[in-house]
């Protein structure tokens, strides 16, 4: 919850426009400034005050205990002009807070937070359990000093600038370490325990069990990632108070799977009772990984609890990213986030050129020339199967004539693969023309170098014939002059010569260029594959020089 508090009546409107927006997330807090901050600051996770910087410094620092524990706090000025992040910055979400605010307000988020000023991924932001000398190894990131990656277990981790060997380390590992001096230790959530139980067995035993299993085989309970059983033992109270007090979750899988797995301890006590041969060996295993610590038994006499504990690889992730077509600002934000993610970068060389400033320091980055798309997404997926954060990049939308299909083609189950949308060429277009978009569309291919044209060919009076409103795609090269004019004259079979078409080129970029033309009127010469043809239906008409294709077919019946 985010508590609101302000004093005067302009903070309390700017005030009252975030409790509109977020009314799930907020809470307003009336009455004395004072006692209203001292409230929030107990009560909530985030604050935000519509107060001066030093007002609310002085508020809040009584209260204050530390950096894990405060809350982040954001303050607004009086003007609405800024969105000041003053307190827990990276452990309060301040620093985010503050820029989601400024979005809404439309203030200027002010983040003084050093890795975040010169965009540096926070050691403490990357979603992994951290110990050791967070603020000297962060600091020698900003000094440019060299810094070791200690890789023991593959994980996608976002761009850091780090080196093969240095005085400093961020060291990724699950074994129960202690963080050596200027050394970072980050927790990778890879350990799944597989846990049996008896009927009514005491949480302490299962509890004790884990924990017992983990510390005698080196493995740190910071990086198990789950509890894993079979659904018979659901709500087995031991087994559920057991994965409470570690942090994590209770997964559970049917008996025909785990039965299904091979394991070295099976036993037919398990099966008697609930069909499988394995419980923990086999929940550990089901989704497969490394067995580390076979089945043990508690101590306790009878033993009610069996326990094993398997490390899962890392799985890396590919992000098919969209930039769209071209402007900045119809870069989405979620095409942003992912650039920043990505520790791998693979595209065209001059999509590279064109987000190369929103990419953190250390990226690394892939790029090739045009015709590669197929070594291109190979790549991708193969630097996702190392356990990297992979963004692989297109124009529009991946999805669409782009980076998507070849690179899916390419991939298996063994990666997580992320689609992020993005505004296409023939959208871009069609808000140039106006709406030749406002019914049924289809977009063709004009381009034989992947279809045979007798497949284009055929492509084309279909839509023709189901008077489809078209956009055509790489409508004309110097390769290939004679497919536009091919097509247009299949549709002109099924038009009047009157019929709109809009021509756009380089939509969204500086110099792009629009106009709308007519069937008979269009001059195929003018067209290059920079441009996007859209050939209207039968009741597509021009309004005030706009392109417009009605939702419906009643302007068909009107009276010219």
């Amino acid at each position: 919850m985010i508590g609101l508090i302000s004093a005067t009546a302009a903070g309390a409107a700017a005030r009252d426009r975030l409790a509109a927006a977020w009314p799930d997330r907020t809470r307003v807090y009336e009455g004395p400034v004072g006692a209203a901050v001292r409230a929030a600051f107990a009560q909530c996770e985030q604050l935000v005050c519509f107060l001066a910087t030093g007002a609310v410094v002085r508020l809040v620092a009584p209260l204050l205990s530390g950096k894990t524990a405060d809350p982040g706090v954001v303050c607004v000025d009086e003007g609405g002009r800024f969105a000041v992040s003053l307190v827990g910055g990276h452990a309060g979400g301040a620093n985010e807070l503050a820029r989601e605010v400024g979005e809404l307000l439309g203030a200027e988020p002010v983040v003084t937070t050093a890795t975040d000023a010169v965009d540096l991924p926070g050691l403490d932001t990357l979603g992994l359990p951290v110990e050791g000398d967070v603020a000297g190894v962060s600091r020698a990131l900003l000094d440019g000093e060299a810094v070791a990656l200690r890789a023991e277990v593959t994980w996608p981790l976002p761009p850091l600038p780090v080196a093969s060997e240095g005085s400093y380390t961020i060291r990724l590992t699950d074994r129960l370490v202690q963080a050596a001096e200027g050394e970072v230790v980050l927790r990778p959530p890879s350990l799944v325990v597989g846990v049996g139980a008896s009927k009514g067995a005491p949480v302490e035993e299962v509890h004790g069990l884990i924990e017992e299993a983990l510390r005698e085989t080196g493995l740190s309970a910071a990086s198990v990632a789950e509890l894993a059983t079979v659904d018979a033992k659901a709500g087995e109270p031991g087994l559920v108070e057991a994965a409470r007090r570690l942090g994590v979750p209770l997964v559970t899988y049917s008996a025909g799977e785990l039965a299904g797995v091979d394991v070295p301890n099976p036993s037919d006590a398990p099966l008697a009772a609930v069909g499988t041969p394995s419980v923990a060996e086999a929940a550990a295993l089901v989704r497969g990984g490394e067995l580390l610590v076979p089945k043990r038994k508690s101590a306790a006499s009878p033993a009610m609890a069996t326990c094993a504990v398997v490390r899962r690889p890392g799985r890396g992730r590919l992000a098919v990213v969209g930039l769209g077509p071209g402007a900045r600002d119809l870069l989405t934000p979620r095409a942003k986030a992912e650039l920043r993610r990505a520790c791998v970068l693979v595209g065209l060389d001059q999509y590279v050129d064109q987000i190369r400033d929103l990419l953190r320091p250390g990226t690394r980055i892939l790029q090739s020339g045009l015709g590669a798309e197929e070594e291109r997404a190979r790549t991708a997926v193969e630097e996702a199967r190392k356990g990297q954060a992979v963004a692989l990049i297109g124009s529009g939308d991946a999805g669409v004539y782009a980076m998507a299909s070849p690179a899916l083609a390419e991939a298996s189950d063994d990666i997580d693969v992320v689609g992020v949308p993005g505004v296409t060429a023939a959208l871009a277009a069609g808000a140039l023309l106006g709406a030749p978009l406002g019914h049924d569309h289809v977009s063709i291919s004009l381009s034989d170098l992947h279809t045979p044209w007798e497949v284009i060919e055929r492509r084309v009076r279909a839509a023709a014939e189901a008077d489809l409103v078209v956009t055509f795609y790489n409508p004309r090269s110097r390769g290939r002059d004679w497919q536009l004019p091919k097509a247009l004259d299949i549709l002109a079979g099924h038009r009047a010569p009157t019929t709109p078409v809009g021509v756009v080129r380089n939509a969204s970029r500086p110099d792009e260029s629009a106009r709308v033309t007519t069937l008979a009127a269009l001059d195929p010469a003018t067209v290059d594959m920079m441009t996007v043809v859209t050939v209207g239906n039968t009741a597509t008409r021009e309004i005030a020089g706009r392109m417009v294709t009605p939702r419906g077919y009643r302007w068909q019946e009107e009276p010219e």
